[in-house]
């Protein structure tokens, strides 16, 4: 079974103190994506195909920009700007269809051609291929390794995001018996895990009461960045 060569990422990201294994899954597969991106692959030709026509997202594009291969990344975005400029010529050539205040609106390919190209990420496409294989690997080991089942019950739950991506998938891997405590279990991790951040949260939030000033501060001092990531999945420290 091709997941199981996710194994190893899947039983680290589970292993890390954090609050949402599944978005350290993530994070790692993205950095690992931009490294492969402005790494040799970059000089291959199957490569530059991909990133002559798909370019990059806004997001990913900074993140290029701040590494330390900017004669790469130059390379790359020439290339992909020549293919650009060629397809803009090339369809904005032909006449515009439509118009009109109450008419449909104009068939413009080469607005449609730009919308594509706006909305498509080399880094973006690479990730979700292999994400989706993570995931994947999640439910095989669930099923698999009792000793699996064990750290997914130990660990801090999930950020909202990806406890509902995960209930959304079960069925399509897990079935009867397995499914209902599977759904049981995340549904536990979850909601316990939400609450804990939240109950540190709030005693935060007290804390700025001049009443608690000499109180301790408990598990609180890292709670706001915490609850962006159970709510936003987010990291941002």
């Amino acid at each position: 079974m091709k997941e199981q060569l996710y194994t190893i990422p899947v039983n680290e990201a589970l292993e890390q103190d954090c609050e949402c294994p599944v978005c350290a899954m993530r994070r790692q597969l993205e950095k690992a994506s931009l490294d492969y991106t402005l790494g040799p692959s970059y000089m291959e030709d199957d490569v530059r195909m991909v990133t002559d026509r798909v370019g990059f997202c806004a997001a990913h594009a900074k993140e290029l920009y701040r590494q330390q291969n900017r004669l790469g990344l130059a390379l790359i975005l020439k290339t992909h700007m020549d293919r650009t400029i060629k397809e803009a010529e090339r369809l904005s050539q032909g006449p515009v269809i439509g118009g009109g205040l109450f008419r449909k609106k104009a068939d413009a390919p080469v607005a449609e051609y730009m919308k594509k190209v706006n909305s498509s990420c080399f880094v973006c496409e690479r990730v979700e291929k292999v994400f989706e294989r993570y995931l994947a690997t999640v439910f095989y080991l669930y099923e698999k390794e009792a000793e699996f089942r064990e750290k997914l019950a130990g660990s801090k739950g999930f950020c909202s995001e990806h406890y509902a991506l995960l209930y959304e998938l079960a069925p399509q891997h897990l079935s009867g018996r397995e499914l209902t405590e599977f759904l049981e279990l995340l549904n536990t991790v979850y909601l316990d895990n939400m609450k804990r951040v939240r109950d540190d949260l709030e005693w935060f939030i007290d804390k700025f009461d001049y009443r608690n000033a000499d109180a301790p501060w408990k598990n609180s001092k890292d709670a706001l960045p915490r609850a962006i990531q159970k709510t936003n999945g987010i990291d941002v420290e």
